[in-house]
This record gives structure tokens, sequence and C-alpha cells, in this order.
């Protein structure tokens, strides 16, 4: 259903991915698209490389509508002046945007298995200048045309790292700091009636996340701790992320669910959304989810395991306890 029409959004990151996944959703649902990235044109032979033009042509295809801007999220002047092109092709008319942009990948791949102080300093940048500083840039210019108009959601998409040790210490701390950062706009745009949430995914099969799963079921697979991303238990594809986006930008009582966070299996669950392939994934904090995590004997009885939500304390508990991944 086109229940995005006459909607504009901006998707920052969107040149594979999640973020080409929220894009294709929300065109999907009829929004003219912005999409963001350093490559306009793929110039790499790399498998997992991706550019803002073959999202374009993925959208174009399907019958979207996308506009793609070369832009360097590290760069402040250039997040501005995008911002500017939107205000001035859409006569200052913005209605989501969604944080994606993230530059940590490789660098998380790479330190994978260290402890903090045996990687370089820099890691904390990789992780958390384009991935949080740069959410609060795009957030601010984007703010500033939501609320002159009354309207807006800000989605910063973030991790359940947030709550408890996944890849590093940086890494943590940084989604950490992505839901701070959704929380506390939402209480300063939340007068203007401007909402700002938190979204999580759940182990999404992105291009570098299935080389990295790939990688390491050549290695070390076998260890209890590798065993989620190997065994790609309970994946979600980039595109479940968009169609949650889009129906949560039309729930007419959005500002009720402002400031909090939003998991997306939870939301397609209660929109009736299905994956791509078909799937309807497990919470995060499902016991059909966090059962099967700590026991992996019990993966291919899951289906058997009650959609139960545990309560957040629980869930904390539990990390706590089951293997890290």
């Amino acid at each position: 259903m086109k229940h995005l029409e006459d909607r504009v959004a901006l998707v920052t990151g969107a040149t594979r991915g999640i973020g080409r996944g929220i894009a294709i959703g929300l065109a999907e649902a009829g929004a003219t698209v912005y999409v963001t990235g350093r490559s306009l044109n793929n110039s790499s032979s790399d498998a997992v490389s991706g550019s803002l033009s073959e999202t374009q042509s993925t959208i174009e295809e399907a019958g979207g509508v996308c506009i793609p801007v070369q832009v360097d999220h590290s760069d402040d002047e250039q997040v501005r002046l995008l911002f500017e092109r939107i205000q001035d092709e859409q006569d200052g008319q913005l209605d989501l945007l969604v944080n994606n942009a993230y530059s940590g990948v490789e660098a998380i791949r790479n330190a994978f298995g260290q402890p903090f102080w045996d990687c370089e300093p820099n890691l904390w940048d990789a992780s958390n200048n384009v991935g949080l500083r740069s959410h609060y840039v795009a957030s601010v210019f984007a703010a500033r045309m939501m609320t002159k108009r009354k309207s807006g959601l800000i989605c910063t998409i973030s991790s359940w790292g947030s709550m408890f040790h996944i890849f590093n210490t940086a890494y943590g701390v940084g989604k950490a700091a992505c839901d701070r950062l959704a929380a506390d706009m939402a209480v300063e745009l939340k007068p203007h009636n401007v909402a700002s949430v938190s979204i999580w995914p759940g182990i999404v099969g992105t291009e570098l996340f299935s080389r990295f799963a790939s990688e390491m079921n050549q290695t070390n697979a076998t260890e209890p701790k590798n065993s989620l991303i190997s065994d790609r238990y309970n994946w979600e594809t980039p595109l479940l992320t968009g169609r949650v986006i889009a129906a949560l930008a039309c729930e007419p009582n959005l500002m009720l669910r402002t400031g909090r966070v939003q998991i997306v299996a939870e939301l397609a669950d209660k929109y009736g959304i299905v994956d791509e392939n078909g799937d309807r994934p497990a919470s995060l904090r499902s016991l059909r989810f966090v059962l099967p995590t700590a026991l992996p004997i019990l993966r291919n009885y899951s289906w058997l395991i009650p959609d139960i939500k545990m309560p957040w304390s629980l869930l904390l508990l539990s990390a706590l306890s089951s293997p890290k991944i």
C-alpha cells in the first residue's frame, strides 16, 4: 500500500545493508526517498561494495522515487548542504529522517575478539564518528525543518548492543549513546509534535555481516559464542526494518512511542508485516529467541517455544549469563 505518498524521507548511509533495505521499504510505501552515501557509482569489484546508483536503480525498478545525494557524513558542511537542498527542492518538507550512516563495520570485523586495550584508539572514532556524532548533526538540521511544520519522525538505528556487550567496548558505548540521543531529542521535540525513536533491528543479514558470518563459519564457528552468527539463527533481511519504519511513520498515535526503543520484530508482529523471505523473526527479548540463544540445541525446535516477551530486567540478566556474539 502506498501509505507514504506525499511524504519526503531521508535515509543516511543507504548504499547497501540496512540503509538500502530501509530506503526500499519507504519507497515501496510511496515516499520520495533521499539517500546518502559516499559512493555514487560502484567502481569496486568487491562483492560487498555498494553505491547510490545501485540503490536508486533498485528503487526505481520497483516503481519508487529515489534521489541520491553523495555525502560524507563526517563532513558537517556536506550535511548542511544536503538539508539545504531538500529544503529548496521540497519546499521545506521533510517528514522522516532515518539516521543510519555507519562506518565502523570493517573496523569491528578487524578488531573482533580483541580486548579494547589491544586495539588502536581510533577504533572509537571508526565506531562513533559516523554512527553517533553524524546522527546528532543530521538530527539538528532535520529538526530545524520539522519543528517549523510541527510534524515529523526521526528514527535512529541502534542495537541491542546498547544493553550488553556484543562486539567491543567502543561499539556498545556508541549504541547506548544512540538510544540516549533518541530519548533526549524526544523530550525537546515533543512540544513541536516531532517524534524521535531508537530502532533496534535483530541480527540483520547485510552484505558485510553475511561475509563476516561466512568467515567465522570457516574458522571457529564451533565455539558457542560465535554460533549465533555462523548458524544465521533468526536473521532478518534489511527490508524488514524498512517496512516496519514505513508502517511506524503512519501510526496515528505516533507520539505515544516517542523517546522509546522500538524493536523491529515486535513492530512487525504488531503491524502484521512479514520479512522479504516470508518469515516473521522473533523479538530479541522473546523466549523464542533467548532460549535457543543460550541453548543452541533448542534452535531446531524454536517454533515450539511460546513467543512471550521478557521484561527488560530479565532480558539483561539473560544476556549477562548467555554466550556473547
